[in-house]
C-alpha cells in the first residue's frame, strides 16, 4: 500500500480560531482533505455522530462549531485521522471511533509527533496505539525481554504483540517469530475433528494467522512459514525447545495451566523475547482454579525484566458495543 507520509501531499493543518466558537481547520492538500472526509463525507458525518457535534466542510476546510472544549476534542480526533490516512492511505470506521476515544481526549493530542516512538510500521499498514495501555504495552513489547499482559478481547493485546514481533523480524532483530496456544478442546475433541493433525490443531491457530495477514501479504507469510521464520504450533510441541534469537507469544494463555506456562517462560534463550497473553474471564479448563495466567502475574511481576500489563474495557478498540458488553460482564461478576 502507498505510504502517504512519503509522497508530495503536504500534511500541514492550520487552526483558525474565530468568534462565536468556531474553528477552522486548514487544509492545505485536497488529496488529504477528500481522504480525512471520505466518500459523500462519510467519515465527517460518522465523526458528527459518534461525538454529537455540528462539522461541515466549506472548500478547504473543516469547519466546527461547537463549544470550545468539544471543538478541541474534535480537533484532536481530526489530526488522529490525518496521521491514519498518511500511514495508511485509507481510513476505516474504526479508525473514526478510535479517534475520539479516551485516550486522545484525555492527552490532547494536537500532532503526531507524541506518538511517533509507538507506532508500528508494517508493510501493509501502519499501527498506532489507541489507548495509553496499549502506549506502555507497545514500550514493553520493545524493552521487556518478558511480557505478560491480561484483559478482555479486543483491547489489542495478541495483535500488537504480533505486529511488533513481525518488524523485529524484518528489521532482522530476530531470525524467528513463534506463535503458540493451548489447545483446549472447546466442545469437541481433537480425535473426533476431521483430517491430519495441522487440519486439527489450525482452528486453535487461526487467530494468529489472521493477525499475520493482516500486516503482511499473504504470499510473504506463507513463504516464510514454509522457511521456518514463522512457526504456528501449539503449546505441547514447545516442551524440551531452547528459544534462541526468538519472539515467542503465548495467546489465549489462560487455558494453559501454571506448569504450562512455567515451561513456556522457561524456554527463553539468548537475544529472545516471551509474550504471555490472555483474558482471565474466558477460562475453557474444566477446572478454572488451574489456570496459570494470574499466578504468572503475581509471583514474577516483581522482577525488572519482566512487565506486567493489564487491560479492561475502556482498551476495547473493537466495535464500541464490544467494550459494552464486556463492562457490563464485568460489572455482572462483581457482584
Amino acid at each position: 500500500m502507498k505510504n502517504f507520509a512519503k509522497s508530495k501531499i503536504n500534511p500541514d493543518l492550520k487552526y483558525v480560531y474565530s468568534e462565536n466558537n468556531t474553528l477552522s481547520i486548514v487544509f492545505q492538500s485536497n488529496e488529504l482533505l477528500l481522504g480525512v472526509l471520505g466518500e459523500f463525507n462519510n467519515n465527517l458525518k460518522e465523526l458528527e455522530k459518534i461525538t454529537n457535534t455540528s462539522i461541515y466542510s466549506r472548500g478547504n476546510s473543516i469547519l466546527l462549531k461547537n463549544t470550545p472544549e468539544k471543538n478541541e476534542i474534535i480537533k484532536n480526533a481530526i489530526q488522529f485521522l490525518v496521521d491514519q490516512f498518511l500511514n495508511n492511505g485509507t481510513l476505516e470506521k474504526k479508525d473514526i471511533e478510535s479517534s475520539v476515544n479516551k485516550f486522545m481526549i484525555d492527552e490532547k493530542v494536537t500532532n503526531k509527533s507524541g506518538n511517533i516512538e509507538y507506532i508500528i510500521k508494517t508493510p501493509k499498514k501502519s499501527v498506532i496505539p489507541r489507548s495509553e495501555k496499549q502506549k506502555n504495552y507497545i514500550r514493553a513489547l520493545k524493552e521487556a525481554d518478558i511480557v505478560i499482559s491480561a484483559g478482555p478481547a479486543g483491547t489489542g493485546k495478541t495483535f500488537l504483540a504480533v505486529a511488533v514481533a513481525l518488524t523485529m523480524l524484518l528489521d532482522k532483530k530476530i531470525e524467528r517469530i513463534i506463535l503458540s496456544r493451548p489447545a483446549v478442546e472447546a466442545g469437541e475433541r481433537l480425535g473426533f475433528l476431521p483430517g491430519d493433525m495441522r487440519e486439527k490443531v489450525d482452528p486453535y491457530l487461526r487467530p494468529l494467522y489472521d493477525s499475520l495477514y493482516d500486516l503482511l501479504d499473504f504470499e510473504k507469510i506463507q513463504k516464510k512459514i514454509e522457511v521456518g521464520d514463522i512457526e504456528i504450533a501449539p503449546l505441547a510441541f514447545m516442551r524440551g525447545r531452547t528459544l534462541k534469537n526468538s519472539f515467542a507469544i503465548l495467546d489465549e494463555a489462560q487455558n494453559a495451566t501454571d506448569t504450562q506456562i512455567k515451561m513456556f517462560l522457561t524456554r527463553i534463550g539468548e537475544n529472545s523475547k516471551i509474550v504471555i497473553n490472555g483474558d482471565p474471564s474466558q477460562i475453557d479448563l474444566p477446572n478454572k482454579t488451574m489456570s496459570g495466567l494470574n499466578r504468572s502475574k503475581q509471583l514474577l511481576g516483581h522482577l525488572k525484566e519482566i512487565s506486567v500489563v493489564d487491560f479492561d474495557h475502556t482498551d476495547v478498540v473493537r466495535h464500541p458495543l464490544v467494550s459494552k458488553i464486556v463492562k457490563a460482564y464485568s460489572d455482572k461478576n462483581s457482584d
